[in-house]
């Protein structure tokens, strides 16, 4: 039996850089994509930079500490009846919160990866969009639109879950994400997770990133001269 006011390490500080970065890059994608106009390279420049925070999640979640990989975590049905049942007992993300992390995850993977290929019509295009066509380019242009609707849904209720455990259940989710303690935890602190281990994750970050931003293209020809018609 776990002692009264145990303090248990959970998240790791590269879990919670990743946290509070893809919050930040979240916010400033929002807010450059609906003002547009010279802000939408920005937007694309914070698209790339949620693309290499996404790829490192993705690597961390395989080679990172105990609480942050996947496997650990997965929401099996079995785990979420359990949780539903109120026999669910564990640290780090109960069943419906992984659900939750995951469905950000993959949601946000989506519309990252349809950036790349996307475009205004006007001055901007991804980086990625010489690639595919042009009808390609905008089938994927409209589901950037509407997943960035269904993005905001689920971190509205992502939200209101944080909100719902700190007031009803007097449980705080943010204080770990920022401390990365837990005070009063059933489990064992989190192991794993070391320098051999960051380095990997964040040398496939970068090698992805540098892949999505399109500079290993090679450049357009320029422009054809315009042959005038001589005024006879």
């Amino acid at each position: 039996m776990a002692m009264k006011g145990k303090r248990i390490r959970l998240w790791d500080l590269p879990t919670r850089l990743f946290h509070w970065l893809l919050v930040l890059a979240a916010i400033g994608a929002a807010v450059t994509g609906q003002l547009g106009g010279n802000l939408i390279v920005w937007h694309g420049r914070v698209g790339l930079l949620i693309v290499g925070l996404l790829t490192f999640r993705l690597a961390w979640g395989v080679v990172g500490s105990t609480y942050a990989r996947f496997a650990y975590f997965f929401p099996s049905p079995a785990r979420v009846a359990a949780f539903l049942r109120g026999e669910w007992r564990g640290e780090g993300h109960n069943p419906l919160g992984a659900l939750s992390v995951f469905g950000l995850l993959g949601l946000l993977t989506l519309q990252a990866a349809s950036g790349l290929f996307s475009n205004d019509d006007i001055a901007f295009a991804g980086p990625l969009f010489s690639l595919v066509d042009k009808a390609v380019s905008n089938r994927l242009t409209g589901l950037h639109h509407l997943l960035s609707n269904v993005l905001i849904a689920l971190v509205g209720l992502h939200v209101v879950a944080i909100v719902y455990y700190g007031r009803v259940k007097k449980q705080s989710l943010l204080k770990p994400m920022f401390t990365g303690w837990k005070e009063g935890g059933d489990g064992e602190s989190a192991r794993g997770g070391g320098l051999v281990a960051f380095a990997i994750a964040l040398s496939i970050s970068f090698a992805l990133t540098y892949g999505a931003s399109g500079l290993w293209l090679p450049a357009p020809p320029p422009p054809s001269a315009v042959m005038e018609t001589p005024d006879w």
